[in-house]
């Protein structure tokens, strides 16, 4: 049977505490319609960083938030037994139609069904019109979300926009695929709609829900996308994937307009109180509700017993109570994109770095601010202590010593922890700074992070707003937005842009929020930039003169720390996930994507 059918024998209705109050009580009851809805928002890990489930190791409970940051050209994983081989191998081209990377289906079809019969049920409910007005555009929301997270997975997917019952007819119950093209217009007409229904500001007491101006980010963000695959991608399957030729202009037009309405009515802004730059950028992320943030994901650190999510224990450097964190690594590349504080590039020649003793002031100081807020490396302040990757003392007689320790100094840092676990310690000599609460006591085990986590914020819109009018050659009001996100940071204006400047721009401005896999998507650049290994660096001390020697790990990285000595492929047919065996067996309906 297929898993559509599945998901409507699940219903929401039959789970505590709503299992024992018949269907008339509930949908007379605006709590209870409210508690219904509320669980859904909790169904739909995709809020937090592309997650994919809501128990297990792609849950936001344990790892999977890292997933999408690792399968970038942003990091590798810096330990982990959960995903790592399933990084490793999908990364490294062994991508097959069995798929198993990042798969988002059977969850949000089950979340679709139920926000369905809510928009139903809600519609005749005898409750306040404003009330069902509001609850019925979250629900479209919601359920755009899930949408949205599939298409920008497999491409065009059923569209099913009615509750399914098992006596409903065989077409409904096994659905083939709408066009990419039309799930794209569906998400961009349903919040279209919802931003009309939402309001501007949300009373305090549902913070957490989506206002106007998140309806109207999340147009955004999809009419972009769909801007880039009709400029960038092609037509297939006659159609089922891909975009008419010319269309890109109304999608960016699309994504323009919604930015413009966003930022026009400046109930939003960039977040900018604190006068050093790199704290600034640090607490966009850890002072919640500021101007900044347009959505989030809502944490308060407290559970059932269990674990709220563990973005800190995953992410912090030490100390640690399993001896591991720095789940995300981040390349030697990554942390070139940041530039030089007067705009000029950050990177250091593999001739140079290699041949010389460096402070670390002088490898990473003077650079965007932005960098120390989103990574930190060898001797970042943490917790009144400093982070320490190091991996080898060079004695004054010219040998090398790599344990214990000599003259008060360890013979290494944080690189050659977790000995006798399975978890793969830093291979890049660098963690991820942004969004770690300096509070957070990570030696308590999987600790219950408390920070919110922001699925659209106003420096997003910016970038959004700069490249749909590039592209509709507004060049003058993308090259104004651009500036605005540099002043911010602390880095020189521009004084002309083109396409790679915009790249660039949300690269660095985004890292780790899960932008950049999909970017590299839906520019059809990813064949280009997730093939082939970047690079990491061991900093080994040099005691005489109290500097580091670094040693680059030269494009290899992830074939060392990579399952099976897998170095990065990604292949064309990439740019759409398979459907599945599995699926397209349960639904014959259901065609398959191409090349797998």
């Amino acid at each position: 049977m297929f898993l559509m059918i599945y998901s409507c024998q699940d219903d929401i209705l039959d789970k505590s505490p709503l299992g024992s109050i018949s269907d008339t009580v509930v949908w007379s009851d605006p709590v209870l319609i409210d508690s219904y809805l509320i669980d859904l928002y909790a169904q739909t890990p995709v809020f937090v960083n592309d997650a994919t489930s809501t128990g297990g190791p792609h849950s936001t409970n344990l790892v999977g938030m890292f997933t999408v940051n690792e399968m970038s050209d942003e990091a590798t994983f810096g330990w982990g037994f959960y995903t790592r081989f399933e990084v490793a191998n999908a990364k490294g081209g062994l991508l097959d139609i069995n798929g198993g990377m990042l798969e988002y289906w059977e969850l949000p079809y089950k979340v679709i069904r139920a926000l369905n019969v809510f928009i139903e049920k809600i519609a005749d409910a005898p409750v306040p019109e404003n009330f069902k007005k509001v609850r019925t555009a979250e629900a479209k929301f919601l359920r755009a979300f899930n949408y949205f997270a599939m298409v920008k997975r497999y491409g065009g997917v059923p569209l099913i926009t009615k509750a399914q019952n098992i006596d409903d007819s065989r077409e409904e119950l096994y659905p083939a695929r709408n066009s990419e093209k039309e799930v794209y217009d569906f998400i961009i007409s349903e919040m279209t709609s919802a931003a009309k229904d939402l309001p501007s500001v949300v009373p305090t007491e549902d913070l957490g829900r989506p206002s106007k101006f998140a309806a109207l980010a999340l147009k955004s963000r999809v009419a972009l996308y769909a801007g880039s695959i009709a400029q960038y991608g092609d037509v297939q399957l006659d159609g089922l994937l891909g975009f008419p030729i010319g269309e890109s202009v109304n999608y960016y037009q699309t994504s323009y307009d919604a930015s413009l309405e966003i930022i026009s009515e400046g109930h939003h802004a960039l977040y900018n109180q604190d006068t050093d730059k790199t704290n600034n950028f640090k607490n966009i992320f850890l002072n919640e509700g500021n101007r900044e943030t347009i959505f989030s994901k809502r944490y308060d650190g407290v559970s059932n017993g269990g674990i709220v999510w563990g973005y800190d224990f995953a992410q912090a450097p030490n100390p640690h109570a399993w001896g591991a964190g720095n789940k995300d690594a981040p390349f030697l590349e990554m942390v070139y994109e940041f530039e030089r504080l007067d705009g000029s590039p950050g990177v250091i020649s593999s001739e140079e770095l290699g041949n010389s003793l460096w402070t670390i002031e002088e490898l990473w100081g003077g650079r965007d601010p932005r960098l120390l807020a989103t990574i930190y490396t060898q001797d970042t302040p943490w917790q009144g202590e400093k982070v320490d990757f190091h991996n080898g003392i060079i004695l004054e007689d010219g040998t090398i010593q790599h344990e214990g320790s000599y003259s008060g100094e360890d013979g290494s840092g944080e690189v050659i922890l977790a000995k006798g676990r399975d978890f793969q310690p830093s291979g890049t000599g660098f963690g991820v700074m942004k969004y770690l609460d300096p509070n957070a006591d990570n030696l308590q085990g999987i600790a219950n992070s408390k920070t919110d986590y922001i699925v659209f914020r106003y420096a997003e819109i910016l970038l959004n707003l700069a490249e749909s009018a590039f592209e509709l050659g507004k060049t003058d009001e993308a090259l104004e937005a651009i500036n605005k996100i540099r002043e911010r940071a602390g880095m020189p204006v521009r004084t002309s842009i083109d396409f790679d400047d915009i790249v660039h721009e949300r690269k660095v401005e985004l890292a780790f929020e899960g932008h950049r896999y999909w970017d590299l998507r839906r520019w059809r650049r990813a064949e280009e930039k997730l093939t082939g290994g970047n690079s990491g660096i061991r900093y080994v001390y040099d005691y005489g003169q109290d500097k580091y020697a670094v040693w680059l790990f030269d494009k290899n990285v992830e074939t060392v720390y990579g399952n099976g000595n897998r170095v990065p492929l990604f292949k064309p047919h990439y740019y759409y996930f398979p459907i599945t065996l599995s699926r397209t067996g349960q639904n014959p309906n259901l065609l398959e994507n191409p090349g797998y």
